[in-house]
């Protein structure tokens, strides 16, 4: 109700509900469902005429019986009710008039002598403004019917999928004794409540003349069935009330732009086409249902999960929640549009905008080591990694893939945080609104709070090489829900192309991934999982050259997960996605950086390799920086911030000759996936696909490197590396080389589920 001036009657016109209805399809013009108002209460608006007389007669026998004969209040009644209650000393029975019930669904007050007198004075204004069948109209169009259903029209097409006009008097007389108490005696959960109350619909009905006796048992006897409880929605309904809300907000802010819900359809039903595949929402839904099953055990309950086309910006899958209609699990919660804590996902971007800025260069060695920031009114701040160990000098590569914390934080001191803080606003972070002081370094640990459908926007973005574009939501007119305009400033693709590069290296992660996790894919993808403090929250954000897969997974209410972060939570759902996505048409590989080029480089010091370097791959740089590159030396003496870290290691092979086992560490845990091939009791003896952990050792090697394993010799070799096929079991790695030796322990586990392919869709149970 618009506002009015408080003494003013109260028109029909100033209370009117929006009297569309809005049908949805999907992209190829599948049905989704149709939404009989723009929120998240079911409701439809019908005239008078178009309402069955038997429900009329019903809802006036039980709610006001002589509506028609008196005014706003039924002073008859006032009177009876005071008289009973002040004999029983308790209140008896209600004297709310239909028009004091109206005024209280209008402008809910308390249940006090105050808000008692508030509704009355209400009363007496609509009463003066309208007259008794648009009072009566209004109400019926109000009524609460059970759930988020309200009003006749709505009750009516969702339990018994027939409007309101063609309601029997069993049906009506069902329909009327809902209000009264539409949680107690809601049709779907208390049928037996529901059926006692008809019991007095239809007495009522006798006794004001309606029917006769004869049709109020036959009316009570008849058999009536429900229509399924998800009837009108059948696929994404988190997307389709968000949708019709920024229809909604759209038309209120242009109303120029309504006119998709203005036309004149004989049935009052606007229909909307969306850029979702129903086929693959329903895929995501099931996929979403099936892995938080698997994740319950570790008290993981929700999950949520986007998909878009990267040539498009069109959302092709949209689910907020395992099931919406589960009210108990908060499943109406909208996991998409929800905010949470990002973690490590928002490194992506800093890495870009400080190579943007030449902040950094591809080439350079970041510090992962001990480091201390002092925060005034606070403790000391040291940031580390969930294993709290640290690596050393590392490549901007090798600090991204792995979600190294350190380097990350020290990267985000040097660009500055209300620079970063601005750039993220320009990639369409609009909820990280506070101060940089609110925020501090931990920004890029995930101290704010972003959207699914922030992140999935920016990660497209991404994608695209910098390109952005608005995420289309439906093809009608306006041709989008969320078409705001970019305010990211023209960039060099070659730089997000470099990023991408980065996030697709399965070698560059396995210090912390292994190579063949489940992060990697049989065709090139890049990815980035998060995880947020305390396990309350995991993502994995990834994309292919066709689409972007974003997935969320946690508990809305925010209770801590057991033992799952973004590789183990989130992380089985975006792979599942990912390989339904490409099962039939493996995606083109991303696109070199243009402008840099790529030269050897010495894993240990990250620079041009010399004679004596045990391990080397390719990197890439800036062109201006190739001039330096051929006059390095290939050494290097590490600077005063590593001394804390040298003073860690046992065998520092950076300062003194020795050998050291890189990869795995000691202590590490690894997963073995079962293939399709393994024995259904997953024993050990089961057979596995090849997934390999690769050996990796570090030092001054003068001779050729011994592989021992559990005491038996795997090899001997000259390389610095050795990729070996895990086994189930406790393994103990040794490494000689001449007189030296290390030497890690680290076990391999079999995982409890089967890690999909491409090729095979998984179905829920």
């Amino acid at each position: 109700m618009r506002s009015l001036p408080y003494l003013a009657p109260v028109r029909a016109k100033d209370i009117a509900q929006d009297t569309q209805a809005i049908e949805f399809s999907d992209r190829n013009g599948l049905p989704l469902g149709r939404l009989l108002t723009r929120d998240q209460e079911h409701t439809a608006v019908v005239p008078l005429n178009q309402v069955s007389p038997h429900f009329i007669n019903a809802i006036l026998a039980a709610e006001d019986g002589s509506y028609y004969h008196h005014g706003a209040l039924d002073l008859k009644a006032v009177a009876r009710s005071l008289k009973d209650s002040i004999q029983a000393r308790r209140v008896t029975s209600g004297a709310s008039t239909i028009t004091m019930q109206l005024a209280r669904m209008l402008d809910p007050v308390p249940r006090t002598l105050p808000g008692k007198l508030r509704e009355i004075w209400l009363s007496w204004r609509i009463a003066a403004g309208m007259n008794k069948d648009a009072i009566l109209s209004s109400y019926i169009n109000r009524l609460p019917m059970g759930g988020n259903i309200y009003g006749l029209e709505a009750a009516s097409r969702n339990y018994f999928d027939i409007p309101a006009s063609e309601l029997n008097l069993a049906q009506a007389s069902l329909l009327a004794a809902v209000p009264n108490n539409p949680t107690y005696f809601n049709p779907y959960d208390h049928w037996k409540r529901l059926k006692k109350r008809q019991i007095y619909v239809l007495n009522r009905m006798v006794e004001d003349g309606y029917i006769t006796r004869t049709q109020a048992d036959r009316a009570y006897k008849e058999e009536i069935s429900l229509a399924p409880r998800q009837q009108g929605i059948i696929a994404a309904p988190h997307f389709l009330f968000w949708v019709s809300n920024q229809l909604s907000n759209s038309s209120i802010q242009n109303p120029k732009s309504s006119s998709t819900l203005q036309n004149a359809i004989p049935n009052r039903m606007s229909q909307i086409r969306t850029s979702i595949d129903r086929p693959l929402q329903q895929f995501v839904e099931a996929q979403v249902q099936q892995v938080i099953r698997t994740l319950t055990p570790n008290n993981v309950h929700h999950a949520a999960a986007l998909v878009i086309d990267n040539h498009t910006g069109e959302v092709l899958a949209y689910v907020g929640s395992p099931d919406y209609f589960n009210e108990p699990q908060l499943g109406r919660n909208d996991g998409v549009q929800a905010l949470r804590q990002p973690g490590s996902t928002l490194k992506p971007f800093l890495y870009e905008f400080a190579l943007q800025n030449r902040t950094i260069r591809p080439n350079t060695i970041l510090a992962d080591v001990p480091t201390h920031y002092a925060i005034p009114g606070a403790k000391l701040y040291s940031p580390t990694d969930y294993d709290e160990t640290f690596l050393g000098p590392v490549r901007v590569r090798v600090a991204l893939a792995n979600s190294l914390n350190v380097p990350a934080v020290r990267v985000l001191e040097k660009v500055g945080v209300q620079n970063f803080l601005n750039h993220l606003h320009q990639l369409g972070f609009e909820h990280l609104n506070r101060s940089p002081e609110h925020y501090g370094l931990g920004l890029i640990l995930g101290s704010g709070e972003v959207s699914l459908w922030e992140l999935t926007r920016a990660y497209v973005t991404l994608a695209r090489r910098g390109e952005a574009t608005p995420l289309v939501t439906t093809f009608s007119n306006p041709p989008s829900a969320n078409r705001k305009p970019s305010k990211l400033q023209p960039s060099n693709p070659s730089t997000w192309g470099l990023i991408a590069d980065m996030l697709s290296d399965r070698h560059a992660r396995a210090s912390a991934f292994g190579v063949d996790s489940v992060l990697a894919l049989p065709f090139p993808a890049a990815v980035k999982t998060g995880t947020s403090s305390d396990f309350r929250d995991t993502w994995t954000v990834g994309f292919t050259t066709d689409y972007t897969v974003a997935v969320w997974v946690g508990n809305f209410n925010g209770d801590p997960m057991r033992q799952v972060s973004g590789v183990t939570g989130a992380a089985p759902l975006w792979n599942r996605i990912m390989l339904h996505l490409h099962q039939n048409r493996e995606p083109a590989t991303f696109p070199p950086p243009e402008n840099l080029v790529q030269r050897p480089i010495c894993v240990i010091s990250g620079l041009r390799p010399t004679p004596d370097c045990p391990s080397v791959v390719q990197e890439y740089f800036y062109a201006e920086d190739i001039s330096d590159y051929e006059r390095q030396s290939g050494t290097a003496k590490l600077p005063p911030e590593y001394d804390e870290w040298l003073a860690r290691q046992h065998q520092p092979s950076f300062v003194s000759s020795g050998v050291k086992i890189l990869s795995p560490h000691n202590g590490d845990v690894f997963l073995l996936h079962p293939s399709e091939k393994t024995n259904p009791k997953g024993t050990e003896n089961a057979q596995t696909e090849m997934q390999q952990l690769e050996f990796k050792v570090a030092g001054t090697l003068s001779q050729s490197v011994e592989w021992w394993l559990n005491g038996e010799k795997l090899a001997t070799q000259p390389s610095n590396s050795l990729f070996w096929s895990l086994r189930p079991g406790q393994w103990t790695l040794q490494v000689k080389s001449g007189e030296m030796t290390d030497t890690v322990s680290f076990q391999v586990q079999l995982a409890k589920y089967r890690q999909t392919r491409r090729g095979f869709s998984l179905k829920s149970n």
